[in-house]
């Protein structure tokens, strides 16, 4: 008889420095069996799907849920998420399940919930039936894993790559951990460290320590012991304010605590040696362009953590908008979000001109919205498929992007496009989708942080980090953190290496 495999996917990444709330209308919801459709898309459910199907595994749709990163998830929005699950788990679970699968990010929170995932797994865990069965699943790098999400998983597995280009094969890594379990009759445990480390997204790439030799450090540590099925490396999400913020570790393995522990601990050692090195300032755009000049030979790169899309921020900010006017850019690219614009421009027609205000609505500490004389080039529907079927983009969104209606406008050097929906700059394909070549352009502004770098770096004649408003800034010092557990560097300088494990 096929093995029964219950399967759900929760995804966000919260940045609870934001004021405006994420709702359940925010989130893109599919159905039961509506899941299985997710199959070819890239997407970390994909990465489940496909391995199911070489297993002969029966998969019994729930809920799969996901929102781009942004402001508190309402509480209503995780009540109805957990109502649908419930609604499809219960009756299946009756009928008897052998395990389950679930898709999570790791850093969801709500207005009353600091830990989603955690309060997720003990719901499913309660459910009858599901108490004791083995329980597996797939987390982004960036999860704030607690210590309460280990012990009710038998086996998280996270994302080892920033950008994110293995999603689909981390999930299709766990589920072939889960065919372990359920072959071997062997249930696995999870053992956890969290180590008083704050790192800004900048500091989190994996092509550059720290995380380049935690995840070494992680893949030898799998290699050299077999009781080890996984070692998880977590760079944490810095823009959350809760009590497990920051970096932890964490193993899937059929050994006890004791045996255990030493692997933890010399992660921990070593992301603690390295603490300074995922700490990253850079200076302001404009002294950046007064370097390179208005025309350089590109195209060079202007990106700007602190208006990152993909830590949650609006993509509305106009620091690289105003240092490139300054400076007078004469082949200047960028992208902004401002639906307002878009609908102001549909009475325009192709080759027009109107005067708007654009971006700047989106942070309070923005200078505000930006006046210019906007020739219309084009508009669309936003839709686009991702050129890379690997981009940390289909992590969140599957390869088929709809960044909502868009219009393609110039004003002296600069070419604009203006989205509706928030998009993060992780495929060239947002561009290419709208007549536009990057590869044409002096500068590019890019609001992203580290997962752009797959697109755009093998475009780039250079980039550069540059300081901009914005709720994604690198300077964690500016952030009001109320619920962290404290000390922790880099906040607390001082701070000392007490780690906590279970």
């Amino acid at each position: 008889m096929k093995p029964r495999i219950l399967f759900g996917g929760l995804f966000h990444e919260t940045h609870t420095f934001l004021s405006t709330p994420t709702r359940w209308a925010d989130f893109a919801v599919t159905l039961g069996t509506g899941i299985l459709a997710k199959a070819g898309d890239e997407s970390p459910a994909d990465g489940f799907l496909t391995e199911a199907r070489r297993f002969g595994w029966d998969v019994v749709p729930t809920v799969d849920a996901r929102a781009m990163p942004s402001g508190p998830v309402e509480d209503q929005a995780f009540e109805q998420y957990w109502t649908e699950f419930k609604q499809r788990a219960q009756p299946a679970l009756a009928a008897g399940i052998d395990a389950i699968f679930l898709v999570l990010h790791g850093a969801m929170a709500t207005a009353s919930l600091e830990d989603v995932e955690g309060e997720l797994l003990a719901r499913v865990r309660a459910l009858p039936g599901a108490a004791k069965l083995p329980l597996f699943g797939v987390l982004d790098l960036h999860g704030n894993v607690t210590a309460r999400m280990c012990a009710l998983a038998n086996g998280l597995v996270a994302y080892r790559r920033n950008p994110h280009t293995d999603a689909k094969a981390t999930a299709m890594r766990a589920a072939g951990l889960l065919q372990r379990c359920l072959t071997s009759r062997t249930v696995p445990r999870m053992n956890w460290c969290r180590v008083p480390l704050l790192w800004a997204p900048p500091g989190t790439g994996t092509q550059d320590d720290p995380m380049r030799a935690l995840t070494q450090l992680a893949e030898q540590t799998e290699a050299g012991d077999p009781a080890v099925w996984a070692c998880n490396v977590m760079a944490g999400f810095a823009f959350a304010d809760t009590a497990e913020t920051g970096v932890t570790l964490s193993t899937v393995s059929d050994a006890g605590t004791e045996r255990m522990r030493p692997h933890l601990e010399a992660g921990a050692q070593l992301a603690w040696k390295l603490r300074e090195l995922g700490t990253v300032n850079y200076p302001p755009v404009e002294q950046v362009l007064a370097e390179t000049g208005p025309a350089p030979a590109g195209p060079v790169l202007l990106v700007e953590p602190a208006d990152n899309i993909g830590g949650g921020a609006p993509g509305d900010g106009t620091g690289v908008l105003r240092a490139m006017l300054a400076h007078c850019v004469t082949h200047g690219l960028l992208a902004l979000n401002d639906p307002q614009a878009v609908i102001r421009l549909a009475g325009v027609p192709v080759g027009g001109t109107a005067r708007l205000a654009i971006g700047g609505r989106g942070w309070q500490l923005d200078p505000g919205p930006v006046e210019l004389d906007l020739t219309l080039v084009s508009r669309s529907n936003g839709e686009f498929q991702l050129e890379d079927p690997h981009s940390h983009l289909a992590a969140m969104s599957g390869t088929q992007i709809a960044m909502g209606p868009c219009a393609v406008v110039r004003h002296a050097g600069l070419t604009i496009l203006l989205t509706s929906r928030k998009t993060p700059p992780f495929d060239l394909g947002q561009f290419r989708s709208q007549g536009i070549e990057p590869r044409e352009f002096a500068l590019i502004g890019v609001k992203a942080a580290v997962a752009h770098r797959q697109a755009y770096d093998p475009i780039a004649a250079a980039s550069y980090f540059v300081d901009t408003p914005g709720p994604c800034s690198s300077n964690l010092a500016s952030f009001p953190y109320r619920r962290l557990r404290r000390p922790v560097f880099p906040l607390d300088p001082g701070a000392k290496p007490g780690f906590i494990f279970s």
